[in-house]
């Protein structure tokens, strides 16, 4: 999340430094100014709905849309965080943070029994697959990014939506194919989320793998400064893996 929000500031600092997208009076500067200084949740969204409300072709409305969807995510506002980030797709159809968290949302929203299942994990799918596309080709957003960063900044974002391909795997109990995913996400990351381990330490289990689950378990109870409730679900995944392990036996 944090790599996500600082490549939005990189790609908005580097739009004013060349001059695209442009503001067109300094109304307009003050509304996009308050949507990247606003501090909560609540405040980003209101920001973007006043800037859009007031500025209805305004340059600046897909960046500012997908930091609503953002804001909406992170109040756990999954519907919410759709819309945005839709409308920001509609402003931008190459606005591949937008189209991340919308097939993120989709693939984590999606259940095994739900009557859309197959077209949410479709559209999911293709969001994804359309994000590594058009991660892969893009340009630096900031001429003074070193090639060394924006390299790692790409290997994240893509690492993001191979974790969303995992998890539509995973719902399908598609459980070699969401390894295969997952492992991609890790390897290919310069900075792999723990959470994306945690969910392959779970794969392997469910996928009757237990000494790999226990690995990847213990992989995560390694890393430093891991957050306490990371620490408990890597432990319960390393006593599952045990557990159904003798129980093989």
């Amino acid at each position: 999340m944090k790599m996500k929000v600082m490549l939005v500031g990189l790609v908005a600092v580097a739009s004013l430094a060349v001059g695209q997208p442009k503001v067109k009076s300094k109304n307009e500067q003050a509304a996009v100014k308050a949507v990247f200084d606003a501090q909560t949740p609540d405040a980003k969204i209101a920001a973007v709905d006043a800037l859009i409300a007031k500025f209805k072709d305004t340059e600046f409305k897909a960046v500012a849309l997908e930091q609503a969807a953002e804001a909406a995510q992170q109040k756990g506002d999954s519907a919410g965080a759709i819309v945005y980030g839709d409308r920001a797709l509609e402003a931008d159809p190459k606005n591949f943070q937008a189209m991340l968290l919308v097939s993120g949302q989709l693939a984590l929203g999606t259940k095994e029994f739900d009557l859309d299942k197959d077209e949410k994990e479709k559209r999911a799918t293709k969001l994804a697959n359309d994000a590594i596309a058009t991660i892969t080709a893009a340009a630096k957003p900031n001429p003074a990014l070193a090639d060394e960063q924006w390299a790692g900044i790409k290997k994240d974002l893509i690492a993001q939506a191979h974790e969303t391909l995992g998890l539509i795997a995973s719902v399908d109990k598609k459980y070699d194919v969401a390894i295969t995913e997952f492992k991609t996400a890790i390897d290919g990351a310069a900075n792999p989320e723990p959470t994306t381990m945690l969910r392959l330490a779970a794969t392997y289990n469910y996928a009757k793998q237990y000494d790999l689950g226990s690995a990847m378990a213990d992989r995560v109870l390694a890393l430093p400064n891991v957050p306490d409730n990371f620490k408990k679900i890597a432990m319960d995944e390393k006593q599952r893996a045990a557990k159904l392990k003798a129980g093989q036996k």
